[in-house]
């Protein structure tokens, strides 16, 4: 690949469209930007408000909490803050201009407006449907497939935005198909660092919230658990320092991220491992920036597959991507990356997501491990064959594989999760 290929021009507009910067977890965020949207459109504060969301919203926000509000969560604080004191044109950091003396106000709204929520009525896994109201005038504002992809918006009854209903969470996104283990290791052997400004705010801004993770207490405070019981060897700190930036964005801090695939737990796994590891062998900043490139786009690769949200544990491909990262920035090439990401799969593949909560961290720790043995088996001349499970002959088509057992395996699981999560 040369940099002037098409192809190298593809895979910078995924990244650049992928790591956006993102204050909390998304899908609270996501239903605070429907909320300010929606109070924008109606041009005044609402004294009703009814949401439909999808079952994946609904367990991703239930045990979260929404920064900036004074520690609330769930849906209504998080439709709230948006509503009050957000900032439509700040998207996934819409709530991260929010002042303590504002906190009062959401509380205040919480408890005089009324607000209802209930599952979405379509079978989409990412569906907010919001209208807020009051006296006669309202105004609804849909989002679909992914965090910011408004497609409808309406004031009463006048029709100012409605985009067509695209089933798959790529809707209006790059084209994602030009993807491929090999092409992304020839894309970060020709990276220019210049090209991807995305990547070196990634590095800094999530070893930021995890060094803040590691000094707080936050969550269950698996970095620091890990650091303390297990040691300090890179392997050790790749994945205490990732598992302290989920515990401290699970739990409320209000200190950005750079998300990858919609989360920011997944850019966290992709980026800061590497980045560790990049420290502890003193590595070149150039080579740091191409293996955390490279780190994402076999994240984005495995997720495109799999879909924004699923019963299928998003930190699971994300430690696969920081695996095949730290191994490129040993020296490893094309079957390296390979064989890493493929052994990766096969350790923890079907890993469930049960919404976002301090648990995250523990799976974090476990994916990025899994990881790293990956690269190991490699390295011993150890791997797992075509047959063996759901691993069949080559990265891609096991990563196909992948993508096909989260679609379609875990659609009854994901039902099954949230029953259990709305029982408790």
């Amino acid at each position: 690949m040369r940099k002037d290929d098409v192809l190298y021009r593809q895979y910078i507009d995924i990244l650049n469209e992928e790591l956006r910067p993102a204050m909390g977890c998304t899908e609270p965020i996501a239903l605070a930007y429907a909320g300010a949207r929606a109070r924008q459109v109606l041009g005044a504060e609402p004294d009703r408000v009814k949401a439909f969301v999808s079952g994946n919203i609904i367990k991703n926000v239930k045990s979260v909490i929404v920064p900036n509000t004074g520690g609330l969560h769930g849906i209504a604080p998080a439709l709230a803050a948006g509503i009050v004191a957000g900032d439509a044109g700040r998207e996934l950091e819409v709530i991260s201009s929010v002042t303590p003396a504002q906190h009062g106000d959401i509380r205040r709204f919480l408890e005089n407006a009324d607000i209802t929520v209930r599952p979405a009525e379509s079978a989409l896994v990412f569906d907010i449907d919001l209208t807020v109201s009051r006296g006669n005038d309202w105004a609804q504002v849909r989002i679909i497939n992914h965090h910011t992809n408004v497609v409808t918006i309406r004031k009463n009854g006048e029709i100012l935005l409605n985009l067509p209903i695209a089933e798959s969470s790529e809707d209006h996104l790059t084209d994602k198909s030009c993807l491929s283990i090999e092409k992304i290791v020839e894309f970060a052997d020709v990276l220019d660092p210049d090209d991807v400004p995305c990547i070196r705010r990634q590095i800094e801004t999530n070893m930021a919230i995890a060094e803040e993770g590691l000094r707080g207490n936050w969550g269950a405070n698996i970095g620091s658990v890990i650091l303390r019981r297990q040691g300090t060897a890179p392997a050790k700190k790749a994945a205490a320092y990732a598992a302290a930036g989920s515990d401290a964005r699970m739990s409320g801090c209000e200190m950005p991220v750079i998300i990858v695939s919609g989360s920011g737990n997944q850019g966290i796994t992709a980026s800061v491992p590497v980045a560790v590891f990049g420290q502890c062998m003193n590595a070149p900043e150039e080579l740091v920036i191409r293996a955390v490139a490279l780190s994402n786009l076999v994240t984005i690769h495995q997720k495109s597959g799999i879909g924004r949200l699923s019963a299928y544990c998003g930190a699971i491909s994300a430690g696969c991507g920081a695996g095949a990262g730290i191994a490129y920035l040993q020296g490893g090439r094309a079957d390296a990356v390979a064989h890493t990401v493929v052994n990766a799969i096969a350790i923890l593949s079907g890993t469930i997501c049960d919404g976002a909560k301090p648990s995250c961290a523990a799976k974090i720790a476990s994916a990025i491990e899994a990881g790293l043995l990956g690269y190991d088996m490699y390295l011993e001349h150890q791997q797992f064959y075509g047959g063996d499970g759901i691993v069949t002959d080559g990265a891609d088509r096991t990563i196909d594989n992948i993508g096909r057992l989260a679609r379609e395996g875990m659609q009854e699981t994901d039902r099954t999760i949230l029953k259990i999560m709305m029982d408790d």
